[in-house]
């Protein structure tokens, strides 16, 4: 049964954009709608209405919407939205020109910056020339190598402003790792950072470009920001120029925009490359930007002068989606490092610091900081927080719990879930509804979302496979160098084709949200019974002496059996006693088919730069095959921990 654990005062639903746009389409339609679901029903049964209404409820600048929304909503892929339309990504995104805070920048305890919009400008203006100095047009592709920080935003926008394609990676990111991403897209900027602050730690990046930039023919210039030094040597670096030297030529004057076709690419992003070189997934302007100004707009309520958050790197979607807060007029906060320094305070004290309006972070963190034993509640005031989002992994019915107890208790908690495939979300918050324990709160208005069984009927109140069986705007315009498109459609079109097919295993639930239960290829099938691998952790992960786990289906005598490996406190030894304990709150909580055969302890847990752990990746090493792409990995290191395990073999 779902627990409602807060709903909006009156007051705070009426005063929401999402309030006052339904209250538009009821004027506009002749429509009766009073709430979330019947405006989520209409939206997906009037797609042209829906987001011809989005485009001007949104105010996006550009030649358009046009007479025609989209030419076949069933069409998939391949169906063409808002084809008369011309826009550009930046100047939507640069609207405001006036000395409200636009950027605000902190690199852990370190570095502190702060952009006004005005500011914002100058500096895309300055890019900008430099760029079109060296040859970047339409469709040339700019890289960004960068820390999360305000050039990482003024090169993406005056790279948009020209036409030109953005990708990025962040940092921590190894030769190899840049080399499978950057080196498939030929770019040709390279803009990098001469290093960055991690834990305290200065470290460097001159080392690793020196072997990155040989290494990509197409590069052309290498530009590099100082962020750890005033002035770096840049000798060993090929092609390298200061980015004060590589903009001294040039004065602010107004920046120039080039409006293309909706359609148009402005990012390639990269899957997590775990299982063989990262696909190149090419997203388009028109898409993403209406797609996040909905989702900013309508689903987290972000109005002018809102002091958005979210905690990110370059090389995750989510910082693609933050910075679009700008097109919203709300100020963007940045952070870079490690999001528990100063004994895990720094998030808060930059939301308290700065006003911060919307908190964003990852399910880890929350997880995390909650085994801490912190309590922001008693320590920070955080009274400008109005909605907190979690993603990046399922956030556990008690990591709700600890929110709501020890985080505020006055505050939109807004689960949300989509991902690079599509640079925005399938599933996220709803500003007029109630949140319960455990679930996201509603499908993505215009986002045709479903539940399929085994058999690919659609159901309710059981689990099964997250589909979008219509067309939406950001849905990639491709993959890079796959001119056929056939490894696009294998990558969401294989299982039921013409259905977008995202590989998560959900249920929606009576109160209109959905639970997930974890990636619908990772999930475990001992004796053909399908199991959601967060099932198993939102048990295992609140006991006390687990900091987290990981848990794969491993063949064992022409079946499946469940393995559970768990990283324990420092000092904890996992005990026949332990071992008792976790199997008993398993089996007490779900049913005996969940719990594990073994229960194997470990040192460290792998996940991808974005923090996302790899079942697939250990299920591999388990079962003897190789790992093609470690470099996806933030520790790579830590796979060897699961190889030749002697105990998994009785």
């Amino acid at each position: 049964m779902s627990v409602q654990l807060w709903q909006p005062s009156k007051q705070r639903a009426e005063a929401s954009n999402l309030a006052v746009f339904m209250a538009e389409v009821n004027r506009r339609h002749g429509t009766a709608l009073t709430d979330y679901p019947a405006l989520w029903r209409w939206s997906v049964a009037e797609p042209g209405p829906f987001w011809r209404l989005v485009w001007e409820f949104c105010a996006i600048i550009g030649d358009g919407p046009g007479t025609q929304v989209v030419d076949d909503i069933h069409r998939m892929p391949g169906a063409v939205w808002f084809p008369e339309a011309r826009l550009n990504f930046a100047e939507n995104l640069l609207r405001r020109n006036d000395e409200a805070d636009a950027l605000v920048f902190w690199g852990e305890d370190k570095v502190k910056r702060r952009l006004s919009f005005a500011q914002l400008h100058a500096e895309v203006s300055c890019v900008q020339q430099a760029l079109k100095a060296v040859g970047v047009g339409v469709g040339d592709r700019v890289a960004g190598y960068l820390p999360n920080m305000p050039e990482a935003v003024i090169f993406m926008l005056a790279a948009a402003s020209l036409g030109a394609i953005w990708s990025s990676a962040s940092p921590d990111f190894g030769v190899q790792g840049v080399l499978d991403r950057f080196g498939q897209i030929a770019p040709k900027v390279l803009v990098a950072a001469d290093g960055y602050f991690y834990s305290g730690k200065t470290l460097d990046c001159l080392d690793k470009l020196a072997e990155i930039v040989p290494a990509i023919a197409s590069i052309e210039r290498v530009v590099i920001v100082p962020y750890t030094r005033e002035r770096a040597d840049l000798s060993a670096v090929p092609k390298a120029v200061h980015l004060a030297d590589f903009t001294a030529p040039f004065t602010v004057r107004a920046v120039e925009y080039v409006r293309l076709a909706f359609a148009h690419p402005l990012y390639i992003m990269y899957s997590s490359g775990t299982t063989g070189a990262p696909k190149c997934i090419v997203h388009s302007a028109g898409g993403a930007l209406i797609q996040q100004l909905k989702e900013h707009v309508l689903q987290t309520d972000v109005k002018r002068d809102d002091r958005v958050f979210y905690f990110t790197t370059c090389g995750w979607m989510m910082w693609n989606w933050l910075v679009a807060g700008l097109a919203a007029e709300a100020a963007v906060l940045l952070y870079d490092g490690n999001p528990s320094a100063c004994d895990g305070r720094i998030l808060f004290d930059l939301a308290d610091a700065e006003g911060m309006t919307m908190f964003g972070t990852s399910a880890k963190w929350i997880d995390a900081i909650a085994k801490m034993g912190l309590e922001p509640a008693k320590s920070h005031r955080l009274s400008s927080v109005r909605t907190i989002c979690s993603t990046g992994s399922v956030l556990a019915p008690e990591g709700f719990d600890y929110v709501y107890a020890k985080v505020k208790a006055d505050v939109q908690l807004a689960s949300i879930s989509g991902g690079t495939d599509i640079v925005s979300c399938f599933m996220l918050g709803n500003p007029l509804g109630a949140v319960y324990r455990g679930e996201i709160q509603g499908r993505g208005l215009g986002m045709k979302v479903e539940v399929f069984d085994e058999t690919g009927a659609p159901v309710e109140g059981a689990k099964g496979e997250l589909v979008c069986t219509q067309a939406f705007p950001s849905q990639p315009v491709g993959f890079w160098n796959d001119d056929s498109g056939e490894k696009y459609r294998a990558a969401y079109f294989e299982k039921y084709p013409g259905i977008w097919t995202h590989g998560d295993w959900i249920e929606l639930t009576p109160t209109g949200g959905i639970v997930v239960y974890g990636r619908s290829d990772a999930t475990l099938n001992p004796g053909g019974v399908r199991i959601g691998t967060a099932e198993i952790y939102r048990q295992v992960e609140q006991i006390h002496d687990v900091l987290e786990s990981l848990v794969i289906g491993q063949d064992w005598q022409a079946d499946v059996r469940v393995v559970l490996f768990v990283r324990l406190r420092p000092g904890i030894t996992l005990t026949p006693e332990l071992e008792t304990q976790i199997k008993a709150r398993i089996r007490d909580n779900t049913t005996p088919r969940h719990v594990p055969a073994k229960i194997v302890q470990v040192d460290d847990i792998p996940r991808t730069k974005s923090g996302k752990i790899v079942e697939l990746a250990v299920r591999d090493v388990v079962h003897g095959r190789a790992v093609k792409n470690r470099e996806a990995l933030a520790n790579p290191e830590a796979l060897d921990l699961f190889r030749d395990r002697a105990e998994l073999a009785v």
